[in-house]
């Protein structure tokens, strides 16, 4: 057997439902979920591409879930809709007192932010990653990223403005003398 099957194996074994769980949390659909992070794994591992460790093909493969979520929104977004119906978001807020029913609601809600937007929403509040590893893992500029999140952060408070999101990073902004920066 040759070493990429060998960290593939124990990839999918050690960590593969924890790759779905992340595939899952950017589709809200299992099935998407799993053709998501069957892709994944096939970028990850085509032509017997080596990964020297789990955890280094661990790392791959939840970029390539990123990195493929964001092509299919792009893609889907560039052909024809006819209804926006199946979004999901209910125009009238329920009673937030119930856990389930807030769980239901936030998904609702990130279900109907734009792919990138998920991505970037996703990748800080659940994998609590700062700006600049998000910018890394997507390939995108953190100003980018920083505007995704806002636009995103945004919408979730139009559509549940109950719900509280910490501050994204800053940057210090160092006066020296002169006025310079």
């Amino acid at each position: 057997m040759s070493n990429w099957r060998g960290v593939l194996e124990q990839l999918v074994r050690e960590r593969g439902r924890a790759l779905f769980g992340y595939a899952y949390v950017l589709t809200g659909s299992r099935d998407e979920a799993d053709d998501l992070l069957q892709d994944a794994l096939v970028r990850a591992f085509k032509a017997g591409r080596s990964a020297r460790s789990v955890d280094e093909a661990h790392v791959y493969v939840k970029k390539a879930i990123a990195t493929a979520f964001i092509d299919h929104g792009r893609r889907a977004a560039a052909r024809p809709r006819f209804a926006d119906a199946d979004l999901g978001v209910h125009a009238s807020l329920v009673d937030h007192s119930h856990a389930t029913e807030m769980v239901l609601d936030l998904r609702a809600a990130v279900l109907a932010l734009g792919a990138r937007e998920r991505a970037c929403i996703v990748m800080r509040y659940m994998e609590d990653l700062r700006v600049d590893d998000i910018a890394a893992a997507l390939n995108l500029a953190p100003g980018t990223v920083k505007r995704y999140l806002h636009e995103a952060i945004q919408r979730l408070r139009a559509m549940l403005p109950e719900l509280e999101f910490a501050d994204l990073d800053t940057t210090d902004v160092t006066t020296l003398k002169g006025g310079a920066r």
